[in-house]
């Protein structure tokens, strides 16, 4: 028997592999990961570790979880290509047979295409090699620009100025974070940058990256030459779905998958940065990029393959970053959104700002307020709408205290106002 071939072995692969077992699944369960180490946290890679004195990374789980559990786990190995219809892949030349395949390839990241690219230097952030690289070369940097004011960008900008480097962002448009947090967030962000020296400059985008054979300077769309001993691009990613092509698998902005992560093919799923997949908050098919995505469709989809549920998936989306000293934490997805209330006080470095559709609460962005956030994420799952006063004063935790208790004492079916 087959068993479940898991391609990738991000949060997501891992995750789902000790999940199988966990939902009681018996048959073999295959691993496979293109990086040589033991699955690893990734979010660290931008901030800890690269302030870390060895390079160590930090693992997912113990390397005994695999073995306990009977995950065969493969390292450096690469799946050359899937054959949906005879159920089995190739890795290494070797044909490995399942009854259901797995898609958890993740995201690359996305590289501009300016002359100087190659240059030594220049990096991306993806993998602990990369961010290896990117800490032996930070050692000696004194200049360093960042190309793209995204989260990972602004995570490694913190953590250069904050190691003595001379830091500088371009970004093309017009605010940081513009596609996940609203513009105030986004204002307080840049304030704190400036004050730990990164200097941002916004409708900005680097034409070519300058040297011989080792990158020194940046020359932006407008002429400008910008000295760099480094250079990190944090432009975004796209998501992996080169084998998922090969293979006739349908794809659209990701690997199409429906409630429950089947894609087009027949035993063959995606989850995680790979997946688009049909959102019940926005009624649409998107991707998500979060480690939360990732594990949660994993879970998921370990009930789905042991045969314990048909349901769709519909997890709470909740984000978070670490910049500089912001912790930046959101729930929700707050695109659609068309108001706004704000708790707390920026200028006192705390404050939540809740997003509302047609009165309906749907987001929460906060920076170093936990409790907010936590709170976001029962009130969304739960489906609870705080009036905007009470937000405002602070009371919104004690009215959905009251909400739940009257919802847990109502009738089953009855809707609790």
């Amino acid at each position: 028997m087959g068993g479940v071939v898991i391609v990738g072995a991000g949060h997501g692969g891992s995750q789902l592999a000790v999940s199988l077992r966990q939902e009681g699944y018996e048959n073999p369960i295959v691993l496979i990961c293109d990086e040589p180490e033991y699955p690893y946290h990734r979010p660290p890679l931008s901030k800890a570790f690269l302030k870390g004195a060895d390079d160590s990374l930090q693992p997912l789980r113990g390397e005994a979880i695999y073995v306990n559990n009977a995950i065969d786990y493969r390292p450096g190995k690469r799946v050359e290509r899937i054959d949906a219809a005879a159920r089995f892949c190739i890795v290494d030349g070797e044909a490995i047979a399942f009854d259901k395949l797995v898609l958890a390839t993740g995201a690359v990241p996305r590289r501009p295409t300016v002359k100087g690219d190659d240059l030594d230097g220049v990096f991306a952030l993806r993998t602990a090699t990369d961010a290896r690289r990117i800490k032996s070369a930070m050692a000696t940097a004194r200049n360093v620009v960042i190309v793209g004011g995204g989260f990972i960008g602004l995570e490694i900008a913190a953590t250069m100025a904050a190691a003595g480097k001379g830091v500088t962002v371009l970004e093309i448009g017009e605010r940081l974070l513009a596609r996940a947090v609203s513009p105030l967030i986004s204002t307080h962000v840049l304030a704190r940058l400036a004050g730990a020296g990164v200097d941002v400059w916004f409708g900005t985008a680097s034409a070519e990256f300058l040297g011989e054979g080792t990158v020194n300077a940046v020359r932006t769309h407008s002429g400008d030459e910008i000295s760099a001993d480094m250079v990190v691009v944090g432009i975004g990613a796209d998501p992996d779905v080169a084998l998922a092509v090969e293979a006739g698998i349908a794809v659209d902005g990701g690997i199409v998958v429906d409630a429950q992560m089947q894609t087009s093919a027949e035993g063959v799923f995606a989850i995680g940065d790979c997946a688009r997949f049909p959102h019940w908050q926005l009624d649409r098919s998107i991707r998500l990029e979060s480690v939360q995505n990732a594990t949660d469709q994993a879970r998921h989809l370990a009930g789905v393959i042991a045969g314990k549920h048909q349901e769709p998936y519909t997890a709470v989306p909740w984000f978070w970053s670490d910049i500089a000293d912001m912790k930046l934490q959101m729930v929700g997805l707050s695109m659609d959104a068309d108001d706004h209330v704000v708790a707390g006080d920026p200028v006192e470095g705390a404050f939540a700002v809740y997003h509302f559709r047609q009165g309906r609460l749907i987001a929460i962005d906060s920076v170093n307020r936990p409790a907010d956030h936590m709170l976001g994420r029962k009130m969304i799952a739960a489906g609870y709408t705080p009036a905007p006063q009470e937000i405002s004063d602070g009371t919104v935790g004690a009215s959905f205290k009251r909400w739940s208790a009257a919802a847990s004492a109502a009738p089953k079916g009855q809707r609790v106002a």
